[in-house]
């Protein structure tokens, strides 16, 4: 009869959960003695990045450089959207109290916290790691840990520093964390096993995300405009698609009545993915659909106003488009010209013009 001194564990093995049976165990009935599956990863990294699930997904790339700097150990994340982090993420935690329990219970080898929310520095100044980078909080605000993080905090605190920086978003937090950035690419999972009736009949299909959110309306672009776009795109044999969410689901349905253009609904996070991944090209302003289609590889037109365009990581497969006159708006969430809406001197002509010579090149 076996007791409890016949099993032993490997509680460094990345599959071990401690509390319920490992998956290979489940599924194969090994145990740890003579476990082909067992991988050893005895150390956590912890990264912080709360934020909008644009914000989450452009920070992926960081996955490639610790898993190659530190292939034995356990990538946690700690987001408000834990559905969209790949499936390299090991473990994925949503902010509440039961997960700052653990956390505070948990020795760190590393964290990365990437965000200046007051609650995001207090946690990482609370808990125990080895190292730290990025942002922790000093006399109820928000501080540079050390100084890879002072660039980063700088631009976020003055305009006239931040409209001076050339480095991209990327670059700033590679930085952080004391490495390069060497155009590593974003992680997005999609699932293939979704399918979409699109009528396009062999056509090149344009995704056109039409939004903007409720925040930053100085980047809202007209209608009428769209309208022109999408009449552009199928005079010249192309098949436009219309995105957005909830927030744009009204507007897109007017869109559709005046243009003619497809617009098939607005759906969950994950099948929006997969909506964006069946277009040849995409435009949009600074959107989480934007990081969709970066992360999906998909050729890019992004219509920036108010951003820095040093800003944005495009891997070379798109086009930043920017208004022929002078925007006076960084970083405000309502035109600030007087005479004139920025936004209105980005032509559809311009950005169809920029489509043409991707998708003929494709």
């Amino acid at each position: 009869m076996q007791n409890a001194n016949d099993f032993i564990y490997k509680s460094d093995c990345s599959h071990f959960k401690g509390h319920i049976p490992c998956k290979p165990h489940k599924e194969k009935g090994v145990h740890c003695s003579d476990c082909q599956y067992y991988l050893s990863k005895d150390k956590i990294i912890l990264i912080i990045k709360l934020g909008a699930i644009g914000d989450v997904i452009r920070t992926t790339p960081l996955i490639h450089k610790i898993i190659k700097e530190h292939p034995n150990a356990l990538i946690w994340w700690l987001s408000y959207t834990p559905d969209i982090l790949p499936l390299e993420v090991d473990r994925k935690f949503k902010y509440d109290a039961e997960t700052i329990t653990i956390f505070q219970a948990t020795n760190f080898f590393k964290i990365i916290n990437l965000d200046k929310d007051p609650q995001a520095g207090a946690l990482t100044s609370l808990l125990k790691a080895e190292e730290k980078f990025g942002f922790t909080l000093l006399n109820g605000k928000s501080a540079p840990i050390n100084e890879l993080a002072e660039h980063k905090f700088l631009t976020g605190i003055f305009d006239d520093f931040s409209q001076k920086n050339k480095k991209s978003y990327l670059e700033e937090i590679f930085e952080i964390c004391g490495w390069k950035f060497q155009g590593e690419e974003y992680i997005l999972d999609c699932d293939e096993n979704i399918k979409w009736a699109i009528p396009n009949e062999g056509k090149k299909i344009v995704g056109l995300n039409t939004g903007c959110g409720e925040r930053w309306i100085s980047r809202l672009w007209k209608n009428e405009n769209w309208i022109e776009l999408i009449n552009l795109l199928k005079d010249n044999g192309y098949f436009p698609l219309l995105l957005g969410g909830s927030q744009e689901d009204n507007n897109n349905k007017y869109l559709s009545e005046q243009s003619d253009a497809y617009y098939a609904g607005h759906f969950s996070l994950q099948k929006f993915i997969s909506l964006v991944n069946q277009c040849d090209a995409v435009v949009s302003a600074v959107t989480m659909a934007m990081h969709i289609a970066i992360g999906l590889k998909k050729p890019l037109i992004l219509m920036n106003n108010i951003f820095n365009p040093y800003e944005f990581e495009l891997y070379g497969r798109g086009e930043i488009i920017q208004p022929e006159k002078e925007c006076k708006c960084y970083f405000s969430q309502n035109c600030k010209n007087p005479d004139y809406f920025c936004m209105d001197y980005i032509r559809p002509l311009t950005i169809f013009n920029s489509l043409n010579k991707i998708l003929r090149n494709q």
